[in-house]
């Protein structure tokens, strides 16, 4: 399809400040460089002498080489493949052969956290002044392997968070009779939404409360219950540039307690359900436009909820994304 240039004309920045996931921390192994690129930036991630995850710019400050093409972890640094100079995990260049003294020089980075089996970066001035909750059902035992997946769309990550307060689009896109009641409550960088889904699947009747947690801009994990199944889904949202967004799932479904063998089964119905209709959302993502303004009807009061909480991570003296119209 011909693409307007409506949709790639967003009017807030592309980079909410915050924290975001960067890679599983199985991803990451020591000794090896990952080449990422995330905000809009070539980046490299690696493991220092201790090791702990760091991810740092990736273009050397000497001559301009992609540390990530060709590079190496050597004793805990990362060594650049064109003149072998080599950076420590904070940025610090380290060493520089055939210089009288070491070049006082860093590579540019992130506050890292690592935890839950995600490495996460922080965006945004300054240190960070909270963090993303551990995550228990990512180490328990009475959960499965998660299906990891993982796709972009040509949309501002802003509206892949909108989804979860969409009511109306849950019958349309995930079967549900009727919109959701849901209820948003925001606390600072925090937010929870609580709704419930209810829809037939393979013949099942399914009936689910939902408690979906928001960690700031990029962070969000979604706990569903109910007597069939069980899951909770890790929903990381990541801005890969101006105009793309980047989002990972990963659905831990919990075993069922006296039949835990039924666990890769159940999987393979939910893959067959849910993974079918996030691929039609992002679809419909990536040739929307954003509506600053949408003509929003009486009972979708959550974009609006949800906008005037998200304006919290953009500079001050960019409010656009947060201002809505009362609804007709």
């Amino acid at each position: 399809m011909p693409r307007d240039p409506r949709a790639d004309a967003y009017p807030m920045p592309s980079v909410p400040y915050g924290w975001y996931a960067v890679l599983r921390s199985t991803e990451l192994r020591p000794g090896r460089v990952v080449s990422l690129h995330y905000f809009g930036r070539a980046l490299v991630a690696f493991r220092g002498t201790d090791g702990r995850a760091s991810v740092r710019d990736a273009y050397c400050p000497h001559y301009g080489a992609h540390l990530g093409v060709g590079g190496k972890v050597v004793d805990g640094t990362l060594q650049c493949p064109f003149h072998g100079w080599r950076f420590a995990a904070d940025g610090r260049c380290v060493k520089a052969p055939f210089a009288a003294r070491t070049p006082k020089v860093s590579l540019g980075g992130f506050p890292v956290r690592e935890h839950s089996g995600l490495v996460f970066v922080h965006v945004g001035p300054g240190e960070p002044s909270w963090d993303v909750p551990e995550i228990p059902e990512t180490v328990s035992r009475d959960f499965a392997r998660p299906i990891d997946d993982v796709c972009r769309a040509r949309v501002h990550v802003q509206e892949m968070r909108e989804n979860i307060v969409d009511e109306s689009h849950f019958h349309f896109i995930h079967g549900q009779s009727e919109p959701p009641v849901q209820e948003l409550r925001t606390h600072g960088p925090f937010a929870e939404v609580r709704g419930r889904i209810r829809r037939r699947v393979l013949g099942w009747d399914i009936d689910n409360t939902f408690d979906a947690f928001m960690y700031g801009p990029g962070v969000m994990v979604v706990r569903a219950h109910g007597p069939v199944l069980s899951v909770t889904a890790v929903a990381l949202t990541t801005p890969v540039d101006d105009r793309t967004s980047e989002m990972r799932m990963l659905y831990y479904l919990r075993k069922p307690p006296r039949l835990p063998f039924l666990a890769p089964a159940l999987k393979l119905v939910f893959r067959a359900e849910a993974l079918a209709e996030v691929r039609e959302e992002v679809r419909i993502w990536d040739h929307k436009i954003h509506q600053p303004r949408p003509v929003l009807l009486s009972h979708e009061r959550g974009i609006r909820a949800l906008r005037r909480w998200y304006a919290q991570f953009y500079p001050p003296s960019d409010t656009t994304a947060g201002h809505l119209p009362d609804p007709a």
